[in-house]
């Protein structure tokens, strides 16, 4: 098989990549894609950088040894934590993460608030310091530690009074009732993205699949990879609890 042809590799600590499969998979209707979501292992926010990246790297060589032509970290968690190991092993592919769509956000006007949501872990890391240090003058930037709000989109919760209620006591922790935008720093979040619409109407929300899935894009075209098939391609879920249930999540979070 022509490397063109070969599926990309996609993985998260869960069912929370998926929302930047659904990028790429608009961006990229004629590639193909294999999933793993390492749902045994979630979630990767609470647990050592050494376990991240071993979690990380398993997943990685499952997808290489399928014969992938570039590894999409679809996770901020490890994205912060090992892209840059991940990129020192793998050198004979592009491998490309996500970061939270700060620079977008902070732009958006003169001087917002902006709310980072993400898991405690993603706020800590020096990946996620160095980003608020470029913007610090340009807005003012309120890091919102979310713990518990990825488990809950992996149990099914992304529109009911269970995340509703769980949204509006995490969005009181900022001390505002207001502010201009809100950063989704993790890929379970987007799907909580309605909710957080309707208790903040005003409010502009961003996330990084749609940038991702252009970097992933202008990387393969660059090396000569994209696929040059018309048709369209096909989507392989898998995870590491051989759930058929996490599957079904996964497939109806696609179709969200």
């Amino acid at each position: 098989m022509q490397k063109q042809n070969l599926p990309i590799g996609v993985f998260d600590s869960g069912v929370g990549g998926v929302s930047v499969l659904r990028e790429l998979v608009r961006i990229m209707p004629n590639e193909n894609f294999i999933y793993i979501g390492d749902s045994k292992n979630a979630p990767y926010g609470t647990k050592s950088h050494e376990e991240i990246f071993v979690h990380a790297q398993n997943c990685a060589d499952i997808l290489i040894n399928k014969g992938v032509k570039a590894l999409v970290v679809a996770c901020n968690t490890a994205t912060s934590v090992c892209i840059e190991e991940l990129r020192q092993k793998y050198t004979d592919l592009p491998v490309i993460g996500i970061e939270p769509a700060l620079k977008p956000a902070v732009m958006s006007k003169d001087n917002p608030v902006v709310v980072v949501m993400a898991t405690p872990l993603t706020l800590k890391e020096k990946k996620f310091a160095d980003l608020c240090k470029k913007f610090e003058k340009k807005a003012d930037i309120i890091p919102l530690p979310c713990p518990g709000l990825m488990e809950l989109v992996e149990e099914g919760h992304t529109s009911d009074n269970v995340v509703r209620e769980f949204l509006e006591n995490c969005f009181l922790k900022t001390g505002r009732t207001t502010f201009d935008t809100v950063v989704l720093g993790c890929t379970h979040y987007p799907f909580v993205k309605g909710v957080i619409s309707e208790l903040h109407p005003e409010t502009m929300i961003f996330d990084g699949g749609e940038g991702t899935a252009r970097q992933v894009k202008r990387l393969l075209l660059k090396n000569g990879l994209l696929n040059s098939c018309d048709k369209k391609g096909e989507v392989v879920f898998q995870n590491t609890l051989n759930s058929k249930a996490v599957n079904d999540l996964a497939l109806k979070l696609m179709n969200i």
